[in-house]
């Protein structure tokens, strides 16, 4: 015992292996000042093509120049871009905004649709200037939050008791006793226009004009959220023309109705499955 007590023992350098433990937990790692230069160079680029997509697509639908080849815009932005009517819309919303903000003088400029969708239910420019600096304000001069400048907007439209959702939202249907909303309670909604207390909705199956705003909840999706359920209509909406078995409109009914933004792998195999019979 005598002789192992006398051995020496080797120590650690508890301050070295803390440093490189921090720097192999990160997920991060340094630019360059050239690197970081050429990265906002990208960036710019990406943005302008945004608004530059914007306007074109209402270029496009405005003047119906997809007319040659499909019967109408939505199955054309579908099997052209990959992606759906709404969001072509919110799109060609913001490109509109877009402009706006930079000729009322906005020096800081969104970089993405998702950040000004919020503003699509100002109507009026100077509104979307205003509520936009604001959030570029509580964001200390940087490029605002989505959820800052939605909640720059619901202040600023409460005393109006404004409409809390926005372009391209995915909603919930609480059809309670409305006649209107008959085999739609627990369906999802996209809303496709607004006015101050309601919302078109695109359902799985056909339109909703003019929901009121007391008949839909919140689901709270991310982008990414309301493009999955986008996505989805727009597989379903390519099987409607079909002369479906009852079996297969079951299958989409129900798809119509999930309460996620996910398909889980049996309802994927099952609407492929419907595809591949009538896609």
């Amino acid at each position: 015992m005598a002789q192992s007590q006398s051995q020496s023992v080797p120590t650690i350098d508890v301050e070295v292996v803390s440093e490189q433990s921090s720097q192999l937990d990160s997920p991060f790692q340094p630019l360059s000042k050239a690197e970081q230069d050429e990265k906002q160079r990208l960036e710019a680029v990406i943005s302008g093509a945004v608004w530059a997509a914007g306007k074109a697509l209402k270029e496009l639908r405005d003047k119906k120049l997809y007319r040659d080849t499909h019967p109408s815009f939505a199955v054309y932005c579908q099997e052209t871009f990959g992606h759906s009517r709404q969001k072509s819309d919110y799109l060609i919303v913001a490109a509109t905004i877009y402009e706006n903000l930079k000729a009322g003088g906005c020096e800081v400029l969104p970089q993405s649709e998702f950040q000004v969708r919020p503003l699509g239910v100002l109507k009026k420019p100077p509104l979307q200037v205003e509520a936009w600096d604001k959030a570029v304000a509580i964001e200390s001069g940087k490029v605002p939050r989505h959820h800052i400048v939605k909640k720059v907007v619901r202040e600023m439209t409460r005393e109006d008791a404004e409409n809390p959702f926005e372009l391209g939202e995915v909603v919930g249907i609480v059809a309670q006793d409305n006649p209107e909303l008959k085999g739609k309670n627990g369906c999802w909604g996209i809303v496709t226009a607004l006015t101050k207390t309601t919302c078109n909705l695109q359902t799985w199956n056909d339109e909703l004009e003019e929901i009121e705003i007391e008949f839909l909840r919140e689901l709270e999706y991310t982008e990414e959220d309301c493009e999955a359920i986008q996505n989805l209509h727009g597989r379903i909406q390519r099987l409607q023309g079909a002369e479906l078995e009852q079996t297969a409109k079951g299958v989409l009914r129900l798809l119509g109705k999930i309460d996620r933004p996910y398909l889980t792998p049996l309802e994927e195999e099952m609407l492929r499955l419907v595809e591949k019979n009538y896609g």
